[in-house]
């Protein structure tokens, strides 16, 4: 089988993508530097399961640092690159702006440049739904225009995108970027909502719910996320002949290089989402009402059809279904029984 490196291994979306290559007979080569932006245990407890599969190799290795990333590219013979690995996070970018810098540009340009000495088949790269910024008219297309990023974060993502097309258009690099909407599942993000909600519903404290409850975001399940990841990497684009200057196009190009989004296509109110985690937990969360952060969008919601007709898979899991698998996740994996 093929090899394929994918590149925060040990991060939540990426965990889940290198379980399902290894179990589909892939050579997965696992990078991480397994920071401490959140809980180093549960990014451990995740590698540990990955390091059961006789097909997996994990090395601990940064984007930032030139010298391996060159190194892993040369001895590594990866037909596919799934570039997962950044600095996540809104609101983080609104106080550790240069950490963004260095991992989502810096970083990228040492996979892109990997990617460009080595034969790469295909590269596929983790954008953001946050690159909509300050767009209102819905659901979000990757026709729009995406020039009013409204964080840090989201402007790195937008130039990943711009970075990717450079490459594909220079040296015939195939690239796809994914906007990801919202993820969420099991052995996800602590510093995301769910997980956030529903530690605090279970300890009795309460939790922030921002815009009074009014945000509404296109949650998507992470098993939907992977398969749509895994259908991609062999649908290599090789570049629109129809691809017009004078009207151009943002989600394809004249060189091999797509856009996708990859979300529900059901947007939630924040408050329908807070009631489905107190229906899995059968326990009713203390509210705080909060307004809109800063760097965060009112509403996100993804427009599939790209993705539908590319790789005939449109992300279907409820809220209801993903929700429970991850109370049920967490109730497990910390031992909780008695929280009643």
């Amino acid at each position: 089988m093929d090899s394929i490196l994918v590149t925060g291994a040990a991060g939540f979306i990426g965990f889940h993508l290198c379980k399902v290559l290894c179990n589909k007979g892939y050579n997965v080569t696992g990078i991480d530097n397994l920071n401490d932006y959140y809980d180093v245990n549960l990014k451990k407890s995740r590698l540990s399961i990955l390091e059961t599969k006789d097909n997996f190799d994990f090395q601990k290795l940064d984007l930032e640092d030139q010298e391996g990333i060159e190194k892993l590219f040369k001895t590594g013979n990866f037909s596919y690159v799934v570039n997962l690995a950044a600095q996540a996070g809104v609101r983080y970018s609104l106080t550790n702006p240069r950490a963004y810098i260095k991992s989502n540009i810096d970083g990228f340009l040492n996979i892109l440049e990997g990617c460009r000495y080595s034969d790469v088949k295909h590269l596929i790269y983790a954008s953001s739904s946050s690159v909509y910024g300050a767009n209102t008219k819905m659901p979000f297309s990757v026709e729009h225009n995406v020039d009013h990023p409204v964080s840090l974060y989201a402007a790195t993502k937008k130039s990943n995108e711009l970075m990717a097309h450079t490459y594909s258009h220079l040296y015939g690099l195939p690239t796809t970027g994914l906007r990801f909407f919202t993820v969420y599942g099991p052995y996800g993000r602590p510093d995301m909502a769910l997980f956030l909600f529903t530690k605090a519903i279970i300890e009795g404290k309460p939790i922030d719910v921002y815009n009074h409850g009014k945000i509404r975001r296109d949650f998507t399940y992470v098993d939907d996320i992977v398969e749509g990841i895994v259908r991609l990497i062999p649908t290599i684009p090789s570049g629109n002949p129809d691809w017009d200057g004078n009207q151009p196009n943002p989600s394809d190009s004249f060189a091999p290089y797509k856009i996708h989004n990859i979300g529900n296509n059901q947007p939630v109110e924040l408050m329908d989402f807070i009631n489905a985690i107190e229906d899995a937990l059968g326990k009713t969360a203390i509210k705080n009402m909060m307004p809109i952060q800063p760097g965060d969008v009112p509403a996100t919601y993804a427009d599939v059809d790209a993705l539908t007709k590319s790789v005939g898979f449109k992300p279907n899991t409820s809220i209801k279904t993903g929700i429970q698998q991850f109370v049920n996740w967490y109730l497990d994996y910390y031992k909780i029984k008695n929280y009643k």
